[in-house]
Formats: structure tokens, C-alpha cells, sequence
């Protein structure tokens, strides 16, 4: 019987980073690379961003290119940026011709421009070389910034039996191949094949007799949300990205694609937090008061103009001291409504779900807002009633948070959409801009509407 070998998940510990130390400090490079290449390259970039940059730069200059470039790539931004600095042009250079022409290209990116240069002269493959400048001229948001040149690629007038020698040569270059792309003698992209379909294919047969024309792809200058969608919608492993003139250009994989989802995710998240830079807990203080101030003071004064509000109204508050006491809850009600709408309205234009007439999305929250302030206004007038508080009171007050509620619910589900159509991006709205308006809006209807029905 064959005895199963356990899937341990790595687990960083401060013994082993003891450990790496007290090895590095000895200089005890035997054991250092015997202990190292027990982990996946991830694994080790996650050791080497507890490290001092001194002992990091030590690793990566001990360990040979092949294994040290898949570390940098998933380092974190700042200790590869501390690295980088540290290392010669040639260094670097022999560290991205080991990689992908996408994750060469990436990390070349952020070095500065005369370090670029000094680098790219430094790369010995001439075609490498000649890939990586490529993608460097187009913008980071777009397809053409994200894609590889890697690929596996045939000609429709080859047969089967020559496409099977040919492609030999071009999957030694690429880490996985999801699908072999079909091009004419223009080098446009006029199909797609599978391992599969050459398998079963005679082998006199022509690649074009077998090729699937319904192929999907991308512009090179298409925006990698874009992208993201189109691969999530159709399922798709990888995708090619063309030029106009359909010239195959290269390939994007679902890799990059996740990338991409997770650090618009992270935007995302900041923003609904009221962050409006991309910050980590670990930049400095001047960058996260840059980041967090903005929003902030648009708090303070979302608050002070809650205040002139309730000056307002001091004579009502004067009369019925119970108003005051329940202007918080007002406030929160208008804030968590409002941010319910926004969220569930910039999750759906994220995924291109929000469709269908404005008309119907107004009548179906209007429907939705009434069902939730009915039943929470029963409940304040029960709590009215348990306390013994007048009843015209607790009505008002009830009303009012009714009103509130359908107020923010519409101002949370429609500044969203106006804000995406105006080319802004929505999770904006889901954060202190929607909390701070719907807390003015709630309290001015709240003392309006309270002082109607009181009598005021």
C-alpha cells in the first residue's frame, strides 16, 4: 500500500525566521539553500519580507535566478522596491529573463526610467529584450499592459502532423498552455484549437479543417476591468488580445486576472472606507493622513451642518425634549440604509448586473423601502409604548424614520449610477460621502416632518 504524503501548509513562524537569520549570519549558505528550496518561491517571499533588507538582498544574490525570480514577483511592492535598489542592472536583468514577459515587464516598470534602460541593455535575448520594451509602451490599466507574448500559435495552412513538431518548440517557453491560437499567413487571429483537437485530428488534416472560428479576445488597449469581465462571463482560462488589424499580440491568463480583481477589490474596500489613496498599514503617517484627511473633514462638516440643522429647530426640541434623544438614531438609520443601497448598487455595476429602466429600479427600491420602514417604525412605536411616551410623539417620530429610510435608500441606490455614468467610480459613494449626506438629509426631514404632525 502506497502511503499518501501529507499536505502540510506553510505556516511563517518566528522560529523559522530565527532560524534564517542565525543561518544568514554564519553565513551558512549550504544549509541556508537546503532549508530554502523545502518551500515554494511564494513561501519564501513571504520569509523575506520579515527580514532586514540587508539579509533579503544576502538570499536573493545566494539563490540562483531561476528560483529567485518567481520570488520577486510576489514580494511585497516596498521590500522588492528596496531590493531592486539594491541590486546591479545585470543583476536584475539576469533575474527578469527568467521570467514571463508580463511579470518582466511589471517589475521593470518600477524602477526608474534610467534604471529601465540600464536594465533592458543588460537582457542578453535579443527577442526577450524586444517583448518586454513592447509592453512597457502601453498603459498599466490596459490589456496591452497586462498581457504576455508568450503563447502557442499556428498556421491555418499547416497540417496536424507538422502543428504537433512545430509546437514543441513554442510550449517549452510558456508555463501553460489553455489553448493553441490560429493565425493566417497576416498573422491575424482567425481561430483556436485545443490539445485535444489535435489529438483525435488525423494527421493529414489541415489546422483550418479543425479550427474553431468562434474564438474570443480583447484590444490591446482595452481596460482590464473589461477584460475581467469578458473572461468571468465566458469562463475563460486565457484570452488573446489583438490589435485593430486582429494581429494576434499575445495572451492573458486568469492569473493576472485575479490579480487585477484583488487590488480593485482593495481599491474598492478603501474607498467605501473613505480612503482615497492606495495606502497599507505600513506606509508612513504623512501618506495615511494624505489618504484618510479628505473624507474626514468632509465628515466634520457633514456634522456641523447637522448642528445648524438642530439650531434650526430649538424650539421644537425646546417643547418635545424627546426629538433631541432620538436624533443619533435618525442619523444611523439614514447612514446604514443609504450604505446597504450603495453597496449592493456598486456590486452590481462592478459586474455589469445593474440593468433594466431607471423607472423599475425607482419603484422596486421605493416598494422595498416601505416594506423596511413600516416594520421598523412598528417597532419604535412599540418602544414608544413600553416607555410610556406620548403617542403623537412616537407617530412623528416613527413617520419620520419611515420617510428617512426611503429617502436614503433612493440617494444610496441612485448616486452610485449618476456617479458611473459620469465616468466616476462608484464604490466612491458607498462610503462617507453617501453615511454624511444621508445624516444632513435624515435630520432635516426628521424635524420637518416631526413638527407637521406634532403641530409646529
Amino acid at each position: 500500500m502506497i502511503e499518501e504524503k501529507e499536505n502540510i501548509q506553510f505556516e511563517l513562524t518566528d522560529e523559522l525566521i530565527d532560524k534564517v537569520e542565525r543561518l544568514v549570519e554564519l553565513k551558512n549558505d549550504k544549509e541556508l539553500k537546503l532549508l530554502l528550496n523545502e518551500f515554494h518561491y511564494a513561501d519564501v517571499a513571504e520569509i523575506l519580507d520579515e527580514l532586514s533588507l540587508e539579509d533579503s538582498v544576502y538570499l536573493i544574490k545566494l539563490l540562483d535566478s531561476e528560483t529567485t525570480s518567481d520570488i520577486l514577483t510576489e514580494l511585497d511592492e516596498d521590500t522588492r522596491e528596496k531590493v531592486l535598489e539594491k541590486l546591479s542592472a545585470k543583476e536584475i536583468a539576469e533575474e527578469v529573463e527568467e521570467l514571463d514577459t508580463d511579470d518582466a515587464a511589471d517589475i521593470i516598470a518600477e524602477l526608474p526610467e534610467k534604471r529601465q534602460a540600464e536594465v533592458i541593455s543588460q537582457i542578453e535575448d535579443e527577442e526577450h529584450r524586444e517583448e518586454i520594451t513592447e509592453l512597457l509602451t502601453y498603459e498599466d490599466d490596459s490589456a496591452g499592459g497586462l498581457m504576455a507574448k508568450e503563447l502557442v500559435k499556428v498556421y491555418e495552412t499547416w497540417t496536424v502532423a507538422g502543428c504537433l513538431r512545430r509546437i514543441r518548440g513554442q510550449a517549452k517557453e510558456v508555463t501553460r498552455v489553455h489553448s493553441i491560437y490560429v493565425v493566417n499567413k497576416e498573422e491575424k487571429l482567425i481561430g483556436r484549437l485545443s490539445l485535444k483537437d489535435l489529438i483525435v485530428a488525423k494527421s493529414e488534416q489541415k489546422i483550418a479543417d479543425i479550427a474553431k472560428d468562434n474564438v474570443d479576445y480583447v484590444h490591446v488597449n482595452d481596460d482590464v476591468e473589461d477584460v475581467a469581465k469578458v473572461m468571468s462571463k465566458y469562463d475563460l482560462e486565457a484570452i488573446p488580445v489583438v490589435d485593430d488589424e486582429q494581429t494576434l499580440l499575445g495572451r492573458i491568463t486568469i492569473d493576472d486576472i485575479v490579480d487585477v480583481l484583488k487590488e480593485e477589490a482593495e481599491k474598492d474596500y478603501q474607498l467605501a472606507a473613505g480612503i482615497t489613496q492606495d495606502v497599507e498599514a505600513d506606509d508612513t503617517v504623512w501618506e495615511l493622513t494624505k489618504a484618510r484627511l479628505p473624507w474626514l473633514v468632509l465628515g466634520l462638516f457633514g456634522g456641523l451642518g447637522s448642528v445648524f440643522i438642530m439650531k434650526g429647530y430649538e424650539d421644537i426640541m425646546a417643547t418635545v425634549p424627546s426629538l433631541f434623544f432620538y436624533t443619533p438614531l435618525i442619523a444611523a438609520m439614514a447612514g446604514n440604509v443609504g450604505v446597504q443601497s450603495s453597496a449592493i448598487i456598486v456590486q452590481g455595476l462592478a459586474n455589469d448586473n445593474v440593468k433594466g429602466s431607471i423607472f423599475n429600479r425607482l419603484v422596486k427600491e421605493v416598494g422595498l423601502s416601505l416594506i423596511n420602514g413600516f416594520a421598523l417604525a412598528i417597532l419604535v412605536i412599540l418602544f414608544g409604548f413600553a416607555i410610556n411616551q406620548n403617542a403623537t410623539e412616537s407617530l412623528a417620530i416613527a413617520v419620520s424614520m419611515m420617510s428617512v429610510i426611503i429617502v436614503a435608500a433612493l440617494v444610496g441606490t441612485f448616486v452610485p449610477i449618476i456617479l458611473d455614468k459620469r465616468g466616476i467610480d462608484p464604490a466612491i459613494a458607498t462610503g462617507p460621502f453617501i453615511t454624511t449626506s444621508n445624516d444632513i438629509l435624515g435630520i432635516y426631514l426628521f424635524f420637518v416632518l416631526s413638527g407637521l404632525i406634532i403641530g409646529f
